[in-house]
C-alpha cells in the first residue's frame, strides 16, 4: 500500500507508530534500531503490511490485470497507488475523521518532528504537505501526478505515467479487488498491533 493507507492503519493514539509506518520505505534493513522502541515498531508494521499485501490473492490479481496492460514488474506499485486512491474516494467509510482533517492532522504530526525524519523523507515532506498528495489520490488527476512522478523515478519505458487511463478502463474491476482486500488487511492489522 501507498502513503494514504500506511498512515491510515497507523491508527488515531501512536503518533510514534504512525511516524515509522511512514518512514519505513526510508529505513533500510536493521538502521530502523536507530530510532526510538515505538518508530521502530511502526517501520516493522510497514514491512509487515507489504509482505501481507504483495502476498496477497486479491491483490496478485489485481496486479496480473496490470501485468496484462503492460505495467509489468511495476503492477505492484501501481496497485498501491490505485488503493489509495479507493480509500480516498471512500475514507468516509473507513473513518470518523474527513480525509482533509486526517491529512492536517498527519501533516500536522510529520512536520512537527520533520528533522527527526530521514533525509529523502525531509526532501518530499515539504511537497507531500504542500500539494497535499494524501487528499489528491481522490481524484484521477491526482493519481496521474502521483504515477507520473513516481515514473520519473523508474526505470525508463515503466509507462507507470499512463497507468491512470487503465484505472479509469478497468474502475470496476479495481474497485472490487479493493473492497475484497482493504477489509482483509484491517483485520490482519488490528490482529498485529494488539
Amino acid at each position: 500500500m501507498n502513503f494514504l493507507a500506511h498512515l491510515y492503519l497507523s491508527g488515531t493514539t501512536d503518533d510514534d507508530l504512525l511516524l515509522g509506518n511512514f518512514i519505513a520505505d526510508s529505513v533500510p534493513g536493521r538502521q530502523l534500531e536507530a530510532y526510538p522502541p515505538g518508530v521502530q515498531r511502526g517501520i516493522r508494521l510497514h514491512r509487515l503490511i507489504d509482505t501481507y499485501t504483495d502476498q496477497h490473492p486479491v491483490v496478485r490479481r489485481a496486479t496480473a490485470r496490470l501485468r496484462q496492460a503492460g505495467y509489468g514488474k511495476y503492477a505492484g506499485v501501481i496497485s498501491d497507488v490505485f488503493f489509495d486512491h479507493f480509500l480516498a474516494r471512500n475514507f468516509a467509510k473507513f473513518s470518523s475523521e474527513t480525509l482533509l482533517a486526517f491529512t492536517q492532522r498527519v501533516f500536522a504530526l510529520l512536520t512537527a518532528r520533520e528533522a527527526k525524519l530521514p533525509a529523502r523523507v525531509q526532501q518530499f515532506l515539504p511537497y507531500l504537505v504542500r500539494d497535499n498528495w494524501l487528499l489528491r489520490y481522490a481524484d484521477f488527476e491526482g493519481v496521474g501526478q502521483s504515477l507520473s512522478g513516481l515514473s520519473r523515478r523508474a526505470s525508463p519505458g515503466s509507462g507507470m505515467e499512463t497507468a491512470v487511463v487503465e484505472l479509469q478502463r478497468n474502475y470496476a474491476a479495481y474497485e472490487a479487488d479493493f473492497r475484497e482486500f482493504f477489509p482483509q488487511l484491517q483485520a490482519y492489522v488490528a490482529d498485529v498491533i494488539s
